[in-house]
């Protein structure tokens, strides 16, 4: 009795051929057509995406994009600030000291970020470092507002 099925082998040279016609060019070149972000925009990309969840008070989804941002561009002073700021709103405070560490080697002992830190001893309970800090920076600012409104929040606490 003859079978009117294809031979096994039959279907497997068939479906070598359909894969083996899926992988030609036809002179196309790759490099030209395949879209790869370059990693400058894709840091700029989570740079603003953490901005934009850390004011939305979603802080561990702000992490993640600070922390993207600064694995693809280390040197980012405004990535490695969220990124601090996103772990101290989270209490993970060792990894916001790393994170602050890092900020002062790239962008020096700015007013605006020794502000930052103030506010990250205030979030730890530390008051006397937290004044500390915050008279530090003030100094250094011609506008004090933020530090101002930080000094009557620890005067307050």
């Amino acid at each position: 009795m003859s079978s009117t099925r294809p031979s096994t082998g039959l279907i497997v040279a068939f479906c070598a051929l359909l894969a083996l016609a899926g992988c030609q060019s036809a002179g196309v070149d790759p490099m030209e057509t395949t879209a790869m972000p370059r990693p400058v925009s894709q840091a700029e990309g989570d740079l603003k995406a953490g901005k934009a969840q850390f004011e939305d008070g979603n802080y561990g989804l702000a992490e993640k994009h600070f922390r993207k941002a600064v694995e693809v561009r280390a040197d980012s002073a405004a990535a490695w600030m969220g990124l601090a700021a996103s772990y101290d709103q989270l209490g993970r405070f060792d990894f916001a000291d790393r994170a602050y560490g890092e900020l002062l080697k790239i962008a020096g002992r700015q007013p605006r970020i020794v502000n930052n830190m103030g506010y990250s001893q205030y979030l730890r309970g530390n008051k006397a470092q937290a004044r500390k800090l915050y008279m530090e920076a003030r100094a250094g600012m011609t506008n004090t507002t933020v530090v101002d409104a930080n000094l009557k929040l620890l005067d307050k606490g």
